[in-house]
């Protein structure tokens, strides 16, 4: 029978070779996995979404964001070292606090996760038709978009997601270098978009820099201020707890890891304030404000429509990294929560030949291919947020309990001012995640009632096939 308050042992060296993933990245490829995971849609369309929400203060909201992942970054960093085992904040909660939260945490990333990678690969598939039309092609509208679109299956939206799961399966090695390659692509692309945008840079543009006020407050029906939009600006961020999912399949996690959950959070911090920077000074926030392609809008304005269809195309090519890293995150999720039996064990194999787990791989890209397909997303998106907020709460936790346990214990990486980044990342996390849509925080709660109960029917099966019963 299961034990809700159970906490589970590190034991990676008793694992069978079928059940234990291969070593094989470096502190580069983690670090282009974050930075590949946090610059994604977020960059190209929130500067707009943040812009209708905040006014020229959306600067103040990506640093606001910032701030607060970065101390969930610091807790990540060091509690990733002290249990360097695959699953992030799912395993980190279940050897640290227990059996029914580390559920209710992987519960919430399941809905991170596939959110995130149905919604970029929505997104992606926008980019692509936009970008053949361009050319003049066009593909149908019934398989262009879902059914709630007016469609029958967005069928670039499924592509992607099985392209990219089928390079996973070949090696985890040879993806993140792949993936490594398209984040230069896409590094480079938003400089050039900050170059062009640059000359035309006006302070007078800056002022008034909080037309709706610090706190998120209602402004004609819809929440507005600095803190409304790093409630939803935070969406462009997250994705380093993705670097924590690969502590088993990494070279020396006592360093890499440090390396690449913060290096990345830093890189990808500097982008987004330059950009947000840059396209509040060179036109009136207004003028692109809620727009979906703030970016190539603003370009197109100032009459530099090829720099527009290059930066359009570096969408294209690079986005998928941001799909890469989160199905790799997942599979490596659900792949954990198999093999300590909360979901069916068969899942948790890993591949004699590439080294990774081929099944959950797949059997994850079945599952968000559906959603990016057939489901609309633009009502549920913001869940997401609500499921990484909670993880990050939980690792903050986990890194604060584990220094009330054993406050002398030989850190390999250890949080600058503990007691001060811990508390900050959870009220900076329940502040944000307050500040989400009412309707937003209530189909959460319903998200993990929903869990709560399949936690139980899952307990009670248990219990029935183990050898007391």
């Amino acid at each position: 029978m299961r034990h809700w308050n159970r906490r589970k042992p590190i034991e990676l060296d008793a694992l069978g070779a079928e059940h234990r993933l291969v070593p094989t990245l470096s502190w580069w490829h983690l670090t282009a996995l974050g930075v590949g995971a946090i610059v994604g849609t977020g960059i190209y369309t929130l500067v707009g979404v943040g812009a209708n929400l905040a006014g020229p203060s959306v600067i103040l909201s990506f640093a606001v964001a910032g701030l607060v992942c970065a101390c969930a970054a610091l807790c990540y960093a060091e509690v990733a070292t002290a249990i360097p085992a695959s699953g992030s904040a799912y395993t980190y909660s279940y050897v640290v606090i227990g059996e029914l939260i580390a559920w209710i945490i992987g519960w919430s990333l399941i809905l991170e996760y596939s959110l995130v990678v149905s919604a970029v690969a929505v997104g992606w598939s926008g980019y692509v038709n936009g970008f053949l039309s361009g050319f003049g092609l066009h593909l149908p509208v019934a398989f262009a978009v879902g059914p709630h679109a007016g469609g029958v299956i967005n069928l670039p939206a499924v592509f992607i997601v099985f392209v990219v799961a089928g390079m996973l399966a070949l090696g985890t090695r040879e993806s993140a270098t792949v993936n490594a390659i398209l984040v230069v692509v896409k590094i480079v692309a938003l400089a050039l978009f900050v170059a062009v945008a640059l000359p035309h840079f006006d302070l007078a543009r800056f002022h008034p820099f909080t037309p709706y006020g610090f706190i998120a407050h209602d402004v004609d029906g819809t929440q507005r201020g600095v803190m409304a939009a790093a409630a939803i600006i935070f969406f462009a961020f997250y994705g380093f707890d993705a670097i924590s999912t690969a502590a088993e399949e990494t070279k020396k996690p006592e360093r890499d890891l440090p390396i690449g959950i913060v290096g990345s959070m830093a890189i990808c911090t500097l982008i987004y304030v330059g950009v947000a920077a840059a396209a509040v000074g060179s036109m009136s926030y207004l003028d692109y404000a809620n727009s979906a392609e703030p970016l190539a809008l603003i370009l197109r304005r100032l009459g530099q429509d090829g720099v527009a269809v290059v930066i359009g195309a570096a969408a294209v090519v690079a986005l998928p990294t941001v799909i890469l890293a989160f199905l790799f995150g997942q599979s490596r999720i659900f792949f954990v929560m198999a093999r300590d039996g909360l979901l069916p064990r068969s899942l948790a194999k890993v591949s004699a030949r590439s080294g990774t787990p081929v099944r959950i791989t797949m059997a994850t890209a079945v599952l968000v291919a559906i959603l990016a397909g057939l489901v609309p997303l633009d009502a549920i998106a913001a869940l997401a947020n609500a499921g990484t907020l909670a993880a990050f709460i939980a690792v903050a936790a986990c890194m604060l309990l584990m220094r009330r346990r054993d406050p002398n214990a030989n850190r390999r990486f250890s949080t600058p001012l503990p007691w001060v980044v811990g508390p900050l990342a959870i009220l900076g996390c329940l502040y944000l995640f307050w500040s989400l849509p009412t309707q937003t925080r209530l189909f959460f709660l319903g998200w993990n009632v929903l869990g709560f109960i399949v936690y139980a029917v899952l307990s009670r099966k248990s219990a029935e096939t183990s050898p007391s019963a």
